[in-house]
């Protein structure tokens, strides 16, 4: 059933929000994320390919560890935006937005009328009917968050239309992406990349809209702190996964080493 949005709320209120960019479609693996104790996660169908049953299981698995669920959609579709919703995501980030006509179209997507034209449906969304649909409409206007990425120059030259949309809840940077719009692809601290990202979170601040940073070294997260940034997004799961696999290793084969030595 619908729950409070904690990270949606926690934005307003300024607190600081931790996520993760989940890019291995397993439940055990979701529910790891939240026992750890991130506040949100993005649950990846841009690049990922995960069913429909293991998404939906995905997003249960966050509800039980108490974390947000996003879910990154493959473009701005709205069916499967619908899809998302309805098993029970407590939000949306639709990427590679580049103009204010496509962020209307993913809060439409995700919003009931008035606010929207989001298909109507109940299902574990309602708690199986224990929420009537006009309480749940109301709800999930209020609760749902909608999220875009700005990963093309497009994008960065229309932001001030993008974030002064109505129902733009956060936005994130695609550096990556950003790279190669400008010319530079895989180079994520080029100037030109950072002077766009800063253009997009000076925006975000303009228009009061929780931009979502994303440090990449380590002095980017106290930079973000200072400019008063309060939503970090740290990597993804198989990243963190990757490289803590690789020091254990490197643990125990120093341990082993000294060992023989004695």
């Amino acid at each position: 059933m619908l729950q409070t949005n904690k990270l949606k709320h926690a934005l307003r209120n300024g607190q600081t929000v931790y996520g993760l960019l989940n890019s291995v479609p397993a439940p055990l693996l979701v529910e790891m994320i939240g026992y750890a104790g991130y506040d949100f996660v993005i649950l990846d169908l841009e690049h990922v390919n995960a069913n429909p049953e293991t998404l939906e299981n995905m997003i249960r698995a966050a509800e039980c560890a108490g974390l947000t669920a996003l879910v990154r959609m493959p473009g701005m579709d709205a069916n499967a935006i619908l899809r998302a919703l309805d098993s029970g995501a407590q939000g949306i980030v639709v990427p590679h937005v580049q103009s204010r006509a496509e962020a209307e179209a993913a809060v439409s997507a995700s919003r009931y009328h008035p606010l929207g034209r989001r298909g109507i449906s109940g299902g574990r969304t309602t708690g199986f009917g224990r929420l009537d649909l006009p309480t749940y409409f109301e709800r999930a206007n209020a609760e749902l968050l909608v999220a875009v990425m700005i990963e093309d120059r497009a994008g960065v030259e229309n932001i001030d239309a993008i974030v002064s949309v109505p129902g733009i809840d956060l936005v994130l940077e695609g550096a990556i992406d950003l790279s190669q719009s400008y010319g530079v692809p895989g180079q994520a601290q080029h100037p030109d990349v950072q002077a766009a990202i800063l253009a997009i979170a000076d925006a975000c601040r303009k228009h009061n809209v929780p931009f979502c940073a994303m440090p990449r070294l380590p002095e980017q997260g106290e930079y973000w702190r200072r400019r008063g940034v309060h939503a970090f997004l740290l990597g993804d799961d198989r990243g963190v996964a990757f490289r803590a696999f690789k020091a254990h290793l490197q643990d125990r084969k120093v341990q082993s080493t000294a060992d023989m030595n004695e």
